[in-house]
């Protein structure tokens, strides 16, 4: 998980928790600004939505794309 070990080197962070109604979520920050806020899918596991946010965190480090499925699009 490389995008999310350079986000926290960076200053960033990450976390994993409800958010609202929404049982489970993995979010990433860079500080100042969301990177990417998902919803854990049903029967997903923790290991398969972490390498998820890693790659939306690498996806925003590449094309500063925001990945976002809790505020829609």
């Amino acid at each position: 998980m490389k995008n999310l070990e350079t986000l926290v080197n960076d200053g960033g962070s990450f976390g994993i928790g409800p958010i609202g109604s929404i049982e489970c979520t993995a979010t990433a920050d860079d500080g100042h600004n969301a990177m990417a806020m998902l919803v854990r899918r049903k029967g997903e596991t923790l290991n398969a939505l972490l390498k998820r946010l890693d790659r939306a965190v690498g996806r925003y480090f590449e094309h500063d794309e925001i990945t976002d499925e809790i505020n829609g699009p």
